[in-house]
This record gives C-alpha cells, sequence and structure tokens, in this order.
C-alpha cells in the first residue's frame, strides 16, 4: 500500500470518528459510511484508492479480520451459560441455519442450473453466517428486549465457526464434481481440515490461555500488553493449524471458544480489543469491499443473480428463522424481527475471497459476485432500517406488561457481546 493509500485510508477514519457519536443513533452506520467512502475513491468512483483484486494486502486484511472476528466472538460464549438460559439461539443455529443453507442451496440450483448441486451449496454456504455489526442499533437498544438482543448476537457470534466447514465440505465437493482429483483425496483433506483444525484450537487455546492467565494473576504482565498478547494466541493458532494441514480459521474459533470457557479472566482484555483494534479491522474491510470487490462483482452480477440475493436476505433467512422459533411463545413480529435482522458482512465477504482462489470451480466469478451484492444490499438495507425498526420494536414491545413475563421477557443473563458490557461500543 503506497503512501497516498494510507493517507486516504487515514482520513476516512478521521472524517468518521469525528462525527461517531452523532451518528450512532442515526440511520447512517459506520459500514454505510466505509463502504460509500470506498466506492467514491476506488475502483467505481476517482480512482485515488485502487487495488487489483488479486492484491495480497486485500486477501491479508480480509483474513486476519476473520481471524480476530472468530477468535473474539467465540471467546465471548459462556457454553455453561449458553445451555442453561439460551436456548433462541441454539434454536437458530441447529435448526434455522441447516435450513438457510438447505432452502439457499435448493433456491441457487433452481435459479442457476449451470452450477451444480455441489456449487449451489458452496453459494448457499458463504451467504449463511450472519453478522451482528450490521444491525449495532438492535443489540445494543437496551429497550428491546434482553432475550432478543441476545439471540442475534449470540448466533451471529457462533454461526461464522458453524459456516466454515461446511463450505468447505462443499467446496471440496464442487472440486470432485470437476474430476480434479478422486473422491478419496478430497474426503481426507477435508477430514485433516476439519478434524485438526478444532484439535489444534482447542489445545492452543487452552494452553495459551492458562499460561497467559496464570501471568495475568501473578501482575507479570501489563494491560496493553496482555490485550495483544490474547490476540498474538488467535493468529499462533491459526499459524499452527495450517502447518500441520488444518484450516486455521477453525482452529482460531475454537481457541477462542476454549478460552473463553476455561480462562474468563483474561477476556475482558481480548473484548477490549475487539471493541477498538478489531472494529477498526472491520471498518477496513468495508472500506476495500467498497472500493475494490463491489465494483469487481458488479461487473458479473446479472439480474439473476440480483434476485438471489434479494431472496438470501428475506425468505431464505426469515422462513427458516421463523420455523425454528416455533413453540418459543414469541409473538410473531418477534420471531420476524429476528429474522430481519442477520446482516451478512464479513464472514460472508472472506469465504467469497476463499472461493476465488479455487480456480478449477467454473462458476466462482458469479458466486462471488452474488455473494458480494448479497453482502452490499445487507449494508445498506439492514444498516438504514436498525435504528427504526428497533425504536419500534422497543416501542412494541414495552406496552406488552413484563409483569406478565411473556416469551420476550424471560429473565436471562447478558453475555458481553457489541459493547453491551464493554467500556466502548461496537459501532
Amino acid at each position: 500500500m503506497d503512501t497516498i493509500s494510507v493517507t486516504i485510508v487515514s482520513l476516512a477514519i478521521i472524517l468518521y470518528s469525528l462525527v461517531s457519536a452523532r451518528l450512532r443513533q442515526s440511520v447512517i452506520t459506520a459500514p454505510i459510511v466505509f463502504v460509500s467512502f470506498g466506492l467514491l475513491v476506488g475502483n467505481a468512483g476517482f480512482r485515488m484508492l485502487e487495488f487489483r483484486l488479486e492484491h495480497d494486502a486485500i486477501h491479508l486484511l480480509a483474513e486476519l479480520t476473520l481471524i480476530v472476528v472468530l477468535f473474539t466472538d467465540a471467546s465471548r460464549i459462556d457454553l455453561n451459560l449458553l445451555r442453561r438460559e439460551h436456548d433462541l439461539p441454539v434454536r437458530l443455529l441447529t435448526i434455522g441455519l441447516p435450513l438457510c443453507i438447505l432452502i439457499g442451496t435448493i433456491t441457487a440450483w433452481c435459479l442457476f442450473p449451470a452450477f451444480g448441486f455441489w456449487q449451489a451449496a458452496v453459494l448457499a454456504a458463504i451467504i449463511a453466517p450472519t453478522d451482528a455489526a450490521l444491525a449495532h442499533a438492535v443489540v445494543t437498544n437496551k429497550l428491546v428486549p434482553t432475550r432478543v438482543r441476545q439471540a442475534i448476537s449470540v448466533e451471529s457470534g457462533l454461526n461464522d465457526g458453524l459456516c466454515l466447514p461446511l463450505f468447505l465440505i462443499f467446496l471440496c465437493g464442487a472440486r470432485v464434481a470437476e474430476h480434479l482429483e478422486t473422491t478419496a483425496y478430497w474426503v481426507q483433506f477435508a477430514a485433516m481440515q476439519i478434524g485438526i483444525g478444532p484439535l489444534v484450537g482447542i489445545c492452543v487455546g487452552y494452553v495459551g490461555g492458562k499460561l497467559i492467565e496464570r501471568s495475568a494473576i501473578h501482575k507479570w504482565i501489563s494491560h496493553s500488553f496482555l490485550e495483544l498478547t490474547t490476540i498474538a494466541l488467535a493468529l499462533v493458532t491459526y499459524g499452527a493449524a495450517e502447518a500441520v494441514g488444518g484450516n486455521g480459521f477453525i482452529a482460531a474459533f475454537c481457541a477462542g471458544l476454549t478460552v473463553g470457557n476455561v480462562s474468563r479472566s483474561i477476556c475482558r482484555a481480548i473484548h477490549e480489543f475487539a471493541d477498538a483494534e478489531g472494529q477498526l479491522l472491520t471498518l477496513l474491510v468495508f472500506l476495500f469491499f467498497g472500493a475494490v470487490l463491489l465494483p469487481q462483482a458488479y461487473s458479473n452480477l446479472t439480474f439473476t443473480g440480483m434476485l438471489f440475493a434479494i431472496l438470501a436476505l428475506t425468505v431464505m433467512r426469515m422462513l427458516p428463522v421463523a420455523i425454528s422459533l416455533v413453540g418459543t411463545g414469541l409473538r410473531g413480529d418477534t420471531r420476524w424481527f429476528i429474522g430481519w435482522f442477520g446482516p451478512r458482512g464479513v464472514a460472508s465477504i472472506v469465504f467469497a475471497l476463499v472461493l476465488l482462489k479455487e480456480i478449477e470451480v467454473p462458476a466462482r466469478q458469479d458466486i462471488f459476485a452474488i455473494a458480494m451484492a448479497t453482502v452490499a444490499l445487507s449494508v445498506f438495507c439492514h444498516g438504514l432500517t436498525a435504528f427504526p425498526l428497533a425504536k419500534w420494536f422497543a416501542g412494541r414491545t414495552e406496552r406488552v406488561d413484563v409483569a406478565t413475563q411473556s416469551a420476550e421477557h424471560e429473565p436471562i443473563r447478558e453475555m458481553p457481546f457489541h459493547g453491551l458490557k464493554s467500556s466502548g461500543g461496537r459501532y
């Protein structure tokens, strides 16, 4: 990255920071600002920030951001608390997510017959994970019932890591369909990627987390280095898994989950990093998304592809969520509210970039274009609707007598997601 590019990116951060507090309670979100700025100065605009899609810096930034997001979001999950009190995200992940991928696969297969089953499944897996950061006004609005806010946040914190193995399996299936290698070879490859990754993540997360925790207890480590060390642990986990044939992203997710449940005393430092440096990484991804990825995708986008993107944010998301929440006692408007706020973000971008490296997958450019269109629609549609719909839903829910202990108001303990319990806010 040259000096001009660094200056432009830094200017974007400064300008947004000057009005960030004013914009926080408005329909203009940080991702909207950074994607729009990227479009303005990037390949589709004034070309002040020119990068080719193949540029290593873009892939490195996106992959680094996903590693941090997977690790930090997983570290927020208290598995015991999830099992006892958080039934909604469990339903969303075990019923809603598989249904979302299934319906997405069938829809893609019908709309794009040339894809074949496996490439349709790859597309469905790419656009399945959600990103609650794009619905910040919802997950931080204290007037929205805690149970509803936490359902959206916890789901987004776990579905990235759960979708990744499925994405890898479908990608291997697509390669087998092209007769690139024997089925046995790719089954073995997928098993190595998916099997070794969690093992490395759990081992490194446990040992590393305990070492850092012990050092913090004895005050051998300063607070600033505590933050840096915990994130360095995510990168070490990624590198260790890749070195032995596992998937580094899965390993980082499992490491975060392990640290969050065996070394909880150091998790505050992880969350503080996520709410500051992690936020910066995410916003840079959205800037380059607008500057480079979106213009590239537009050249391959068709009307049918745009139709799929619209369906992905509506029917393919909202119907599975509504089905998964049957029997919970939630009102119909609550189920549709949760269904709507399933925005697509960083995970979908990184999955799509991984796909682009698979030159043997014939439809990769088309799948990439559709995925990027879905993310772009999500950034603007979910961003613009988050604040007004949260305000509407909160007002509607306020009229319900809390004393009646409606399903929406069932008491649960919060997990520290997206600035809800940390000193700073995520966006």
